[in-house]
């Protein structure tokens, strides 16, 4: 296995409240030396969320995202406060994006986001056994929730309808849960 290359030096080349920009300066352990820059968060903490109403449905979200600029079908998500576990965070997002609490919440893992540039993590849990419990969100505009058949996903990718790679893994790492559970 090799070995991760040396960091040389580390330059801050911009910071806004939510990232840095950094300049990475590395050596290769055959001599090369290589910049590479990412952005890196600020700590902030991340779930995603793949909510099941029943054993054959799952709640996918519509929302404007500002990087496409357009409106993308995707998994409810949001932030963990600083207090708060991602199994917190988790039940107050689910009841803040699609108005339910889960009474089964289960960590499946961690997802990396173009981990060659970016520093950020999504740590992804299911939920089960949903009954009504709506919060206000912090959302500009409502979001809309639909309940679509599981069968329905590989479809809805082929057509792409659900194109964002972060909820495709999480709904595959949700499928191998379940299928694990038989």
């Amino acid at each position: 296995m090799r070995s991760c290359p040396t960091i040389l030096k580390t330059e801050l080349l911009v910071e806004s409240s939510h990232f840095q920009i950094e300049a990475l300066h590395l050596e290769f352990s055959n001599g090369q030396q290589r910049v590479y820059e990412r952005l890196r968060g600020t700590g902030y903490r991340s779930v995603m969320l793949v909510a099941m109403p029943d054993p054959e449905h799952v709640l996918l979200v519509r929302e404007y995202a500002v990087g496409v600029e357009s409106t993308i079908l995707g998994l409810p998500k949001g932030g963990a406060e600083v207090d708060e576990s991602y199994v917190q965070a988790a039940q107050r997002e689910l009841c803040e994006e699609v108005g339910f609490k889960a009474a089964r919440l289960t960590e499946l893992g961690e997802l990396t986001l173009a981990p060659g540039h970016l520093c950020h993590r999504y740590r992804v849990v299911l939920a089960e056994q949903l009954s009504p419990c709506p919060l206000p969100g912090d959302e500009p505009e409502p979001l809309e929730c639909l309940r679509v058949p599981l069968a329905q996903i590989p479809e809805l990718v082929a057509r792409g309808e659900l194109h964002e790679a972060r909820a495709i893994a999480a709904l595959f790492m949700a499928m191998g849960a379940l299928a694990r559970r038989i």
